[in-house]
């Protein structure tokens, strides 16, 4: 059998904040690509806004460095669960899997997601210990716990003699020996291992071409793009082939444009063969999974497995008083479109349409899933409105099956019981426990994901800030009886229109915690603030002092407030119960009550019991 020893395919992957990026960053820095004079800025693989600004990457990239002559091609993938579906894709394109680990954290509940998935595909892996030069770094204690990940997830022989290279990413510095002092300034360790260890694609060109896509991409001048690899023949630009649809369906098409990989840009090519990673395009409806083959030698890949979405929420039309005077695009027509585009590329989505024209149902694989394209369509100019987001139930051999989720804390001890006791009141069920040292300790819970939902700014005012929750889809099962999670305190509701005055906000004080600052706009039935007691409370926010003609004693007297409490969206959705929408502009986050006004709700909530 030949094989192309020119290329290597391989995919990184890293829990969230191991420093994955910063490793391609610097792959490429120290590779024969980039010209002598390129800045290279940081985080130069997240393309995306929102990924640097959270530093997190959230579409899978690809790019390739050359070697000592070697094409090494690299898939940057997301390192949240939410967007696991680009990982599992990803795996198929490619030989071999670097994995990241942080030299002090060690393995978490992500790194295992997307770890097993490598896995199932017998995939080679090399492991990287990053961040080796922190003070508390423990490498020993970190690549047992490696093992440990290998053997639980089933990995084979061949894939437990993995070998390791410990690395500073951020100093550019690598070497085969857990002694930070043996560091070297190069990261040359890392390519050779991936040279030697990892397996070069099979060269069979001269067979029929099979090329299946694995990503999706879209340019406004070409149209939709598929990204995959070319498992066997060779493909040219002009060349009249067969796409194979999911429906068993034949569409013929001509290949208009190749793309390859270089660095940081996209390359037009004119030929590729089995064994590159490529994008294609000249189909408007190419998708995931599809295989492209010749028109006289019709032959398709097995189907690829998208991970089902777990969770929904109703995107809505901005129909608050205030609608209309801070965004851009705020019609129906404008919302759906945009929704209809975020399905081109990211097939971990589903959009349905329900039975008002001015709703959705949009369902992702998170909150976190979700948020992200809320935070998107708001600084593109969008306007809208979302529900309270709640999890898909499924029937599997006729019962009823709920999402549970596989939760990971590190806290420091001394809020071990609270952490516990809350997530017992969530019916999460505590399957591990273990001390990391430094008075940390490390819980494992398997939680209903419903129970989660609004967890997260509990378990940091609880935790005073110090805990770390993580947590990653685990498996379908039966559906827990009774009511999980939920807000405990009721919503500080606006009876009135107007300016909130600190006159009116230094009396609600005392009743809760305001969102407001004086001189915000509010209108009827927006929500203020949340209150100290578990019922919802009307406030009259816009009431002005009375001025009189008669002096007062304490006339010379400053008022002072509290600052309001500001919620970003993630604790806005977070917050949110079954009657509340989050109202989101360019400009503003706004909770508001689905029934504005005072008489109409209580009679609705009347009618309900």
């Amino acid at each position: 059998m030949n094989y192309r020893n020119d290329i290597r395919n391989v995919a990184i992957i890293a829990h969230v904040d191991h420093g994955k990026t910063t490793l391609v960053d610097e792959l490429l820095k120290q590779s024969d690509t980039l010209d002598a004079h390129t800045q290279l800025q940081e985080r130069a693989m997240d393309s995306n806004a929102l990924e640097k600004e959270r530093g997190i990457t959230i579409l899978a990239k690809n790019t390739a460095v050359d070697y000592k002559g070697i094409r090494v091609n690299i898939m940057d993938t997301p390192g949240h669960a939410d967007f696991g579906g680009e990982v599992e894709r990803i795996m198929k394109m490619v030989d071999g899997v670097v994995l990241v680990v942080d030299a002090y954290e060690g393995t978490m509940p992500q790194t295992r997601f997307v770890l097993k998935k490598a896995l199932e595909q017998h995939i080679t892996p090399i492991v990287v210990v990053n961040k080796i030069d922190k003070p508390s770094a423990r490498p020993e204690f970190v690549v047992d716990e490696v093992l440990e990940l290998f053997i639980e997830l089933g990995a084979d022989d061949d894939q437990l003699d993995f070998p390791v290279i410990y690395a500073s990413a951020l100093n550019g510095t690598s070497s085969l020996s857990d002694d930070p002092a043996d560091q070297e300034p190069t990261m040359a360790p890392i390519f050779d291992t991936i040279v030697e260890k990892i397996p070069a694609p099979v060269d069979n060109s001269d067979e029929p071409l099979q090329f299946q896509v694995s990503l999706l991409d879209y340019n406004d001048y070409v149209g939709r793009i598929g990204i995959g690899r070319v498992f066997r023949g060779s493909i040219k630009v002009g060349d009249q082939v067969a796409l194979l649809k999911l429906d068993g369906s034949v569409k013929k098409f001509r290949i208009t444009k190749l793309f390859g990989f270089f660095g940081l840009k996209r390359l037009e090519i004119e030929e590729a063969k089995a064994g590159d990673l490529i994008a294609v395009s000249g189909m408007e409806d190419i998708f995931v999974g599809e295989t492209v083959t010749p028109v006289d030698h019709q032959e398709a890949l097995p189907i690829l497995h998208i991970d089902e979405p777990t969770l929904q929420m109703t995107f809505l039309v901005n129909n608050s008083p205030f609608a209309g005077r801070e965004g851009k695009y705020v019609t129906a027509r404008k919302i759906e479109e945009r929704l209809m585009a975020e399905l081109q590329t990211d097939v971990s989505l589903r959009v349905e349409p329900t039975n008002s024209p001015d709703a959705w149902t949009v369902s992702g694989r998170g909150e976190l899933h979700l948020s992200i394209l809320i935070e998107n369509m708001r600084r593109e100019g969008y306007e809208l409105q979302v529900s309270r987001p709640e999890v898909i139930e499924k029937e599997i051999d006729g019962v009823k099956c709920e999402p549970f989720e596989r939760v990971q804390i590190d806290t420091p001890e001394e809020y071990m019981g609270s952490v516990i006791e809350s997530l017992s009141l969530r019916k999460g069920e505590m399957q591990d426990m273990i001390h990391t040292g430094n008075g940390q300790i490390r819980l494992t819970f398997l939680t209903p994901a419903r129970g989660l939902i609004g967890y997260s700014t509990e378990f940091l005012s609880m935790t005073r800030g110090y805990g770390i929750m993580n947590h990653t889809f685990d498996q379908y099962l039966p559906m827990l009886p009774g009511q999980i999670g939920g807000r405990h305190q009721g919503a500080l509701v606006s009876i009135d229109t107007g300016k909130a005055t600190t006159y009116s906000i230094m009396s609600i004080e005392e009743r809760g915690t305001v969102f407001v600052e004086p001189g915000t706009e509010v209108y009827e039935g927006m929500i203020i603030g949340e209150n100290s007691r578990d019922n919802d409370l009307t406030v009259n926010i816009t009431k002005a002092k009375q001025m009189t003609n008669v002096r007062s004693a304490t006339k010379d007297q400053t008022s002072v407030i509290k600052k309001p409490k500001q919620l970003t969206l993630e604790e806005s959705l977070e917050f949110l119960n079954d009657d509340e929408y989050c109202e989101v502009t360019p400009e503003s986050i706004r909770l508001r009550k689905q029934i504005l006004n005072k008489n109409a709700r209580e009679k609705a909530s009347k009618k309900k019991k």
